[in-house]
């Protein structure tokens, strides 16, 4: 199976190892330094347990015409990274080409094959103006959720942390013939691929922590934690996550996992910095919209107060602003002396 991964960077690459180790025909889309790594050594993995796994044979290219068409397209970036690349998602589509979106947060395909009583609404937060709605055909689109925690060590090494799930499901709940080939495709590769009648509530269960522990992370410069164990930052932890429940709970969505066993699972993960202060410490544009704002937007689509939520989204998104205007990067430094 051909297979093209936009965006090879710490989640894209290593699912584009671990396929290209299973004998797929994988095509990384990456740029600058990371592209010329691996068109040079091929992409390196290093898992959580210090085996290390090189891609050799896979193709690397900047340009998604060039790259030409593919069975699966997997959208590796993050949320804000998907508009810019959009349009040209064609020179990589043939007639049946599936798409794989694998962002965090509510996706712009949120109500898109969704049935309910908000089908077709764009969600602005991650889609202005319905750009990406429009862009790519919701008939190609596999839902993805994905749990593992990866950083892209180097140019062309990706350093796994931890986990290996990525649920998927059809956005109309079938259970299709062409999601049960795609989990098969996972499984080969070494991953946990389950396939899922509500695609929504798993996003819904990964995005309760994100939308919380990111920017708490951001703001404190904490890891998970320490944020789960110093009270006052596991109270507000926990009281944004009660009104998103909240809000999920007006789209019909329900929780498989109690709040408590939900903060005790990001705790277990020990001391790692989340991909928003990862990025807040790299000078990179974090994804507050898409993990915080897009909840802010459904909040108010249904009608629902999150105080906290906005509390604590103005504080990250004029964090972010800052690092913008400024041009900075804003990292813990040990006391001098």
């Amino acid at each position: 199976m051909k297979i093209c991964v936009v965006g090879a960077g710490s989640i894209g690459g290593f699912v584009g190892v671990k396929l290209a180790l299973a004998g797929e025909d994988v095509t990384l889309i990456a740029r600058g330094a990371n592209l010329d790594a691996i068109r040079s050594r091929g992409m390196r993995l290093t898992m959580a347990d210090g085996t290390e796994h090189v891609a050799r044979k896979v193709n690397a290219t900047a340009s998604l015409a060039e790259a030409g068409p593919h069975d699966v397209v997997i959208l590796g970036m993050k949320a804000h990274q998907v508009a810019p690349v959009a349009a040209d998602l064609q020179h990589l589509c043939h007639a049946d080409t599936i798409v794989i979106p694998m962002q965090n947060g509510i996706p712009w395909w949120y109500f898109q094959r969704h049935g309910g009583l908000f089908e077709g609404h764009a969600v602005q937060s991650v889609d202005p103006g319905g750009e990406i709605m429009r862009t790519i055909d919701p008939a190609r689109i596999i839902g993805c959720v994905v749990y593992p925690a990866c950083t892209l060590a180097a140019p062309g090494v990706v350093r796994h942390i931890e986990g290996d799930r990525f649920p998927l499901g059809e956005l109309d709940g079938s259970e299709s013939e062409r999601v049960q080939r795609l989990s098969a495709l996972f499984v080969r590769a070494g991953l946990k691929a389950p396939v899922l009648k509500n695609i929504r509530s798993e996003i819904w269960l990964k995005l309760w922590g994100n939308l919380t522990f990111n920017p708490i992370s951001a703001l404190t410069h904490s890891t998970l934690v320490d944020i789960c164990q110093f009270p006052l930052t596991r109270a507000l932890a926990a009281a944004m996550m009660r009104e998103a429940e909240a809000v999920a709970n007006r789209l019909n969505i329900t929780f498989r996992v109690d709040l408590d066993k939900r903060i005790a699972g990001a705790e277990k993960v020990g001391k790692h910095k989340t991909s928003m202060l990862q990025d807040v410490e790299a000078g990179r544009d974090p994804e507050i919209d898409a993990l915080v704002g897009s909840v802010l937007e459904l909040a108010r689509l249904v009608e629902t107060p999150a105080p906290h939520i906005e509390t604590v989204y103005a504080l990250v998104k004029h964090l972010g602003r800052t690092m913008q205007e400024e041009k900075v990067y804003i990292r813990a430094h040990p006391f001098l002396g």
